[in-house]
């Protein structure tokens, strides 16, 4: 897979589909790597006529680590991200200076979870290159809306594997705590998922400085309220990590977007859900045109 040099950054990417199309990108979550994007799911992007770019994000996969000795781990996973060493609005640069460096003046971007936060940065930073915006399974920044379950945090937060092997276990726990109860649960996969994206790349501080940024990041809402990009928004009914509220919340912020809940669906993607979603995000694209 290609790398190239975008704000400072070393960025890992790859792409789908006819360089010729418009081009979509696609914004991973909170220490997820731009694998985490299925293959097939990509692929059925392409087929609706989008030239589709995945990428890691910095502190993710095989994009560059951000290394920051004044990170005060413990601080930052009690509530106070004072030392956090960058922001959504730089990883939303990062994007941005992505699609510069590939010669793409505008495009169509698509995030899930903190990618969708960063998908809002985008909107709020860099609406000039944008063509459309779609924010899955994510929330505006507003510590009243989006609350996660007891569970479903303590999944977050759970030790990282330390083999191939845990982290192929951790998959599957973490999986039944945040999935989609509405659809069927795919053990096998998620297991085979888990071990391929240890074996890929490992970084439990840079999950931990991608969370901070969150954190000190603030709220999106009153930006978002200046959008003129057209805007999809998709939340899974049953979300436990970022509860449906955050998905209405950033909906609501947004003029003219669309708002797309999906009954059954947790905070993941999952595959019989993929052509609703797929066929939203082409027809929220088909608004730009």
């Amino acid at each position: 897979m290609p790398q190239l040099t975008a704000n400072g950054i070393s960025l890992e990417y790859d792409t789908f589909g006819d360089p010729g199309n418009p081009a979509l990108l696609l914004v991973m979550g909170l220490g997820a790597q731009m694998t985490m994007w299925d293959p097939a799911f990509c692929q059925l992007l392409a087929d609706k006529g989008f030239h589709v770019i995945r990428f890691d994000n910095r502190d993710a996969g095989l994009s560059q680590s951000i290394e920051s000795p004044s990170l005060d781990v413990a601080a930052v996973m009690a509530g106070d991200p004072s030392t956090a060493p960058y922001r959504l609005s730089d990883m939303a640069d990062d994007a941005a200076a992505l699609l510069a460096e590939l010669g793409i003046d505008k495009a169509h971007v698509v995030g899930a979870s903190m990618g969708g936060m960063i998908v809002q940065q985008l909107l709020i930073d860099h609406a000039d290159q944008l063509l459309s915006a779609c924010s899955i399974m994510s929330t505006t920044g507003d510590q009243s809306v989006g609350a996660s379950t007891p569970e479903a945090m303590a999944a977050l937060q759970a030790p990282p594997p330390q083999t191939a092997d845990e982290a192929a276990e951790a998959a599957v726990r973490a999986s039944r705590a945040v999935g989609s109860p509405g659809f069927p649960f795919d053990e096998e996969r998620i297991r085979a998922n888990g071990r391929a994206a240890f074996e890929r790349a490992r970084n439990p501080l840079g999950f931990v400085r991608q969370f901070a940024a969150i954190m000190a990041s603030g709220d999106r809402t009153e930006g978002l309220r200046t959008v003129k990009v057209p805007t999809l928004v998709i939340h899974g009914e049953a979300d436990p990590l970022l509860n449906v509220t955050g998905g209405k919340a950033t909906a609501a912020a947004i003029p003219d977007s669309r708002l797309l809940i999906i009954p059954g669906m947790g905070h993941d993607l999952p595959i019989p859900a993929w052509p609703q979603i797929v066929d939203a995000i082409a027809d929220n694209a088909a608004r730009a045109v």
